[in-house]
C-alpha cells in the first residue's frame, strides 16, 4: 500500500517538474512472474521515472546502508521495499535477500548492475541473483535530462523497455558465463537507445 502510495507521489511530483513523459515498449513487461528490471544508471531520478512507468507491478530496490542512517529515511525506504547493501563489503544477504523476495514476495527487483552512475561494466550480482531466483532479466533505458536544471527545463524523458532475457541457458557464472551475460545486456541497452534515438549519446555532467 505505501509503495503504491509513494509511486503516486512521485507520478505528480515527476510531472509537476517535468511534464508528461514517453514510455516505449511497456508491452515487453511479463505481467504474470517477477522479473528483474535492469538499467544503465545515468540519474538518481531514473529509477523513480522506471517504477512509475512499469507500474502496476511494484518493485524490491536495493539502497547503500548509509541512507538507512538516517531515522526518517530509514522509515520510508523500508516502507518502500529497499533493503540496504553494504558496498564496500556486500556479504550473503546482499544476494540472498533479493532471491527471497523474488521467490517469496509478488515484487520485481529494479537492478542497475553497473553498479554507479558512471559504470558501464556489469556486474555479476544480477546474473546470479537471475539465475537461483528462476527469473527472467528485463533491460530498460532512461533518455533524458541528467541534471536537475534541465530536468526542470522539462527536456523530454523516455523509457523504453526491451524484451525478456532468460540467463538459466549459462551453466556456470564462471569468466565466460559472465561475459555471455554482458553482452546480452549491454546489447539490450545499446539497441533500447538507438530505438529511442540513434544519434543519443550518454554524456556525464
Amino acid at each position: 500500500m505505501f509503495f503504491t502510495f509513494m509511486r503516486g507521489v512521485v507520478r505528480v511530483v515527476l510531472f509537476i517538474v517535468n511534464g508528461p513523459f514517453e514510455i516505449q515498449n511497456k508491452e515487453a513487461l511479463p505481467t504474470n512472474e517477477n522479473y528483474i528490471l535492469v538499467a544503465p544508471h545515468r540519474t538518481w531520478w531514473d529509477p523513480l521515472y522506471m517504477a512509475v512507468a512499469a507500474r502496476p507491478k511494484k518493485f524490491a530496490f536495493m539502497a547503500k546502508e548509509e541512507l538507512f542512517k538516517n531515522a526518517f529515511l530509514r522509515f520510508i525506504l523500508k516502507n518502500a521495499n529497499a533493503f540496504s547493501v553494504n558496498r564496500a563489503k556486500p556479504g550473503p544477504s546482499a544476494i540472498k535477500t533479493p532471491i527471497k523476495i523474488l521467490k517469496e514476495t509478488d515484487l520485481s527487483l529494479i537492478m542497475f548492475p553497473s553498479g554507479t552512475r558512471h559504470s558501464t561494466a556489469l556486474k555479476g550480482g544480477m546474473a546470479m541473483i537471475a539465475k537461483m531466483a528462476k527469473v527472467r532479466v528485463v533491460p530498460v533505458v532512461y533518455q533524458g535530462p541528467v541534471t536537475l536544471k534541465d530536468l526542470f527545463k522539462r527536456k523530454k524523458v523516455v523509457i523504453r523497455f526491451g524484451e525478456p532475457i532468460d540467463v538459466s541457458d549459462i551453466k556456470k557464472l564462471n569468466a565466460e558465463g559472465l561475459q555471455l551475460v554482458e553482452e546480452r545486456v549491454q546489447g539490450a541497452f545499446d539497441n533500447l537507445d538507438k530505438a529511442i534515438d540513434p544519434t543519443f549519446k550518454y554524456q556525464i555532467k
